[in-house]
């Protein structure tokens, strides 16, 4: 349950191993009582009560501000919008959900208003696994909002068009921008922050508010044995237009692993060269940079680099993705997967967001996970993600209605229509001009708006 803000001191932090696999709690269940043999009725034996089997101890705590949404229920200038959805969002929140759905039990830690969008917040991640103990409700400053505006042709000159899209924010004082490092001082956060293997933080926090700086500064600087801390960009311009950004640099360089757009650390720091990036931030043992939707490159401290192409996509909507596939290499991280197979869960968990509504979506099976992680590079490159299901060489194909019989098992993922994975898509240019490239689209999997 959410906590009214309290204080007291930090828990002592206990060793791990941040690339151990997480433990699996097996579930209770309740014994199903005998009925009596005899026609004689007997007394029933009282049996002790079940205890139900405690949650995961979270290995990872995600730190940091979500909103709730407002989602239009038609394209076109907001003032045209007669109806919105409401949804919840926000990058900490994001990746903490994905992670708990890739088998890492996490924690997010933040604060709310105490208003309805709060208590939509942490409904919601409740019911998605994440462990929500240390998040403060405050009654004074309410919950962030955002409203989504969507592009259309309904020829009004403020229609943004089609295929674009704004985000108008409304955080200024909400709840999340008074986290600061008192929230250290909470026994419950101390706990989880202690018991952490691993520690994801971002860019958005630090333009939040001055305390909120504090608290970044305050938790990189407190190393622990057996944390790895994480720590992604999420470049928004529109928050640091009136803050400082000579204090972003030497945050991203105090991460143990560092997550950066191509296109964002060019608006931030002039490059989005990975090898010019990683010169740039040395102190970090990884910095992995995701450039659009073509490739992600990881780069250790002696410069060896590992670099994987993103997989083609038929995006149903391009909202979570980058929180996805930092979920996705993060929980390779915790599993010990070499550095490939790390940033092909990333790309796989991407993939799966981009082709489902709203910022959460579930992997396929594990059979189906591993086998793409260990595809050749030619059968990844061949592999398509749809709503339908997932087409690769790498996986058994589907039986067909002649060969199909009621006993055989269904396929590991469902085969789309022979045109479905050419829907939508237009031929791209290939790097420098030249030829149109044949195959598919690969559309934007590696950010966020």
């Amino acid at each position: 349950m959410p906590r009214q803000d309290a204080a007291a001191s930090e828990a002592t932090p206990s060793p791990g191993d941040p690339t151990a696999a997480p433990p699996r709690t097996p579930a209770t269940q309740e014994p199903s009582p005998t009925p009596p043999r005899t026609q004689t009725p007997t007394p029933a034996t009282p049996t002790a009560p079940t205890t139900p089997a405690a949650p995961p101890t979270p290995l990872a705590v995600c730190v940091g501000e979500s909103m709730a949404v407002l989602l239009p229920d038609r394209a076109g200038p907001l003032e045209s919008v007669e109806t919105f959805r409401l949804a919840v969002g926000g990058a900490e929140s994001n990746v903490a959900g994905a992670l708990t759905a890739l088998g890492v039990p996490s924690a997010w830690i933040s604060r709310v208003g105490d208003d309805g969008f709060g208590r939509r917040l942490l409904g919601e991640l409740t019911a998605r696994g994440v462990d929500v103990s240390a998040v403060a409700v405050d009654p004074h400053r309410p919950t962030g909002v955002y409203l989504k505006e969507v592009g259309g042709t309904t020829g009004d000159r403020h229609d943004l068009g089609p295929g674009r899209s704004r985000l108008h924010y409304h955080r200024r004082g909400s709840a999340a921008a008074a986290l600061s490092p008192e929230l250290l001082d909470d026994p419950t956060a101390a706990r989880l922050l202690a018991g952490a293997r691993l520690l994801h933080l971002s860019g958005i926090t630090a333009a939040l508010s001055d305390n909120c700086l504090a608290l970044l500064r305050t938790l990189l600087a407190e190393r622990r044995p057996g944390r790895l801390v994480s720590f992604d960009l999420n470049w928004r311009p529109a928050l640091w237009r009136d803050r400082d950004l000579s204090v972003l640099p030497p945050l991203l360089d105090a991460a143990d692993l560092l997550l950066l757009g191509a296109d964002e650390a060019e608006a931030a720091f002039g490059t989005g060269d990975p090898h010019a990036l990683r010169r740039l931030f040395p102190s970090p043992a990884t910095v992995v940079v995701k450039d659009e939707a073509r490739l992600v490159t990881a780069i250790g401290r002696d410069g060896t680099a590992v670099a994987e192409p993103a997989l083609t996509v038929e995006v149903v909507e391009a909202t979570g993705a980058g929180d996805a596939f930092a979920a996705g290499y993060l929980a390779g991280t915790v599993r010990g997967l070499d550095q490939r197979r790390r940033l092909r869960l990333g790309h796989l968990s991407a993939a799966c967001a981009l082709t489902t509504h709203g910022d959460q979506a579930e992997l396929p099976p594990d059979a189906v996970v591993e086998a793409l992680l260990d595809a050749s590079p030619e059968a990844w490159a061949a592999t398509r993600v749809s709503a339908d299901g997932i087409v690769s060489p790498a996986l058994p194909a589907a039986p067909t209605s002649t060969d199909a019989s009621p006993t055989d098992p269904p396929p590991l993922s469902p085969a789309p229509s022979p045109t479905a994975a050419h829907a939508h898509r237009s031929s791209p240019v290939a790097p420098g001009g030249g030829a149109p490239d044949p195959r598919p689209a690969a559309t934007p999997a590696l950010g966020a708006p």
